[in-house]
């Protein structure tokens, strides 16, 4: 469920160039299918506004949806009354 969510969140970011199917469906990276830093910049924003923790800019984990889910999956799981079954 969070890996779609991602999803649908990369693709709004990206102004629709990216279909959320394509990015659930790849094995490639993030950036290798497109995104960029004004898209990551969008993304960011929006992850932090829907479920409410900061995302590191800098982190390892923002290459691919998987690192991505994986990170955001243990931020939320950490805050106080955390959602840990998102995984």
């Amino acid at each position: 469920m969070l890996r779609e969510r991602l999803a649908e969140l990369v693709s709004r970011a990206s102004g629709g160039e990216l279909a959320a199917a394509d990015v659930l469906a790849s094995d490639r990276s993030l950036p290798a299918l497109g995104v960029t830093s004004l898209v990551y910049l969008r993304l960011i924003d929006a992850i932090e506004v829907e479920f409410g923790c900061d995302v590191d800019l800098d982190g390892p984990f923002l290459d691919t949806l998987d690192g991505l889910a994986g990170h955001l999956a243990d931020r939320l799981a950490d805050a106080p009354g955390g959602r840990a079954g998102d995984r």
